[in-house]
């Protein structure tokens, strides 16, 4: 029988696809191949001020090089606009959101967390941003890696933004609206991304969609001991051989690889990923990629 999971990468394109990047891709590539599953590939083009020209093809040419071959079309973000807009006006007509004119400075002034100011103000659209009522917040949920994960119930309970004043669509509410829209049985992507988790799984209960499984990925760190990221500068995944920087990832997630993959194709390489892909090997915490890592995928050379 066929498997009804259905999994998905969403890279945004604000610059090419880094080592950290290829954790994300590859982890949930391989836990849905390895459950017979579909893997999509959704690219998350709302923020334009932040994609830099060309990024999104250089990523989609990016997974390809590394066999990382997805399923159906791209789904891109900058085309779901009138999806985006129908899933607002539902929120709104069941009085599930309200308008905000409150300027980011007074929210720093009042410690960062947004106190529902103009809840009851009646405010309308103009230069203001749209917030969903959040009275009962999800203040827990189940990681398949991490077991149960305990949400900050401050930023729980804040009405959070979903739609901007500056007319652009929230990430929370474009990732929540596309996930439903693909069928999305579990989202597996980096650690970084725990924290907004339960503000979507609210946004699922509230719109009556039921919400997917998660697995958060550890994050690769620099010598700095922040998070590998395209907003710390870095370097993209070298050209050639996609096969030492594959091996390094799947190191990395705790993966059992032969001593002999030179000696493999790129297609045996990942086949035999596939099939000895273990999520509960995957280790919880952040780690830095070692100096002596990063060179050898760097040059091909591990």
């Amino acid at each position: 029988m066929p498997s009804s999971y259905i999994g998905r990468f969403a890279p945004s394109p604000s610059g090419d696809l880094h080592f950290g990047s290829l954790i994300a891709a590859l982890g949930s590539y391989l836990q849905a191949r390895a459950q017979q599953g579909i893997w999509r590939v959704r690219i998350e083009d709302i923020d334009p001020p932040r994609e830099v020209p060309g990024a999104a093809t250089r990523i989609l040419h990016q997974l390809e090089d590394h066999g990382l071959e997805w399923d159906g079309e791209v789904l891109w973000q900058s085309q779901r606009h009138e999806a985006y807009r129908a899933a607002l006006h539902d929120l709104q007509q069941q009085g599930l959101c309200y308008y905000c004119i409150c300027p980011r400075s007074r929210i720093q002034q009042i410690g960062g967390l947004y106190d529902g100011h103009c809840r009851t103000l009646g405010h309308g659209p103009h230069q203001a941003a749209l917030r969903l009522k959040v009275d009962s917040p999800v203040l827990a949920f189940d990681d398949r890696l991490r077991g149960v994960v305990q949400a900050d119930a401050r930023l729980a309970y804040e009405d959070f933004i979903i739609h901007r004043r500056d007319g652009l669509f929230a990430y929370n509410l474009a990732v929540v609206v596309d996930d439903h829209f693909q069928g999305i049985t579990e989202v597996v992507r980096g650690a970084d991304l725990i924290e907004p988790t339960v503000r979507q799984i609210t946004l699922y209960q509230q719109s009556g969609w039921k919400a997917p499984a998660h697995l958060h990925l550890p994050l690769v760190l620099n010598h700095d001991g922040n998070k590998l990221s395209k907003q710390n500068h870095a370097p993209a995944l070298p050209a050639g051989d996609p096969r030492p920087a594959l091996v390094a990832a799947l190191d990395f997630l705790g993966q059992t690889v032969t001593a002999g993959w030179r000696d493999l194709t790129l297609t045996t390489l990942l086949q035999q990923a596939i099939e000895r892909w273990e999520y509960k090997k995957i280790p919880i915490n952040d780690a830095m990629l070692a100096h002596t890592t990063t060179s050898a995928f760097s040059n091909g050379s591990l």
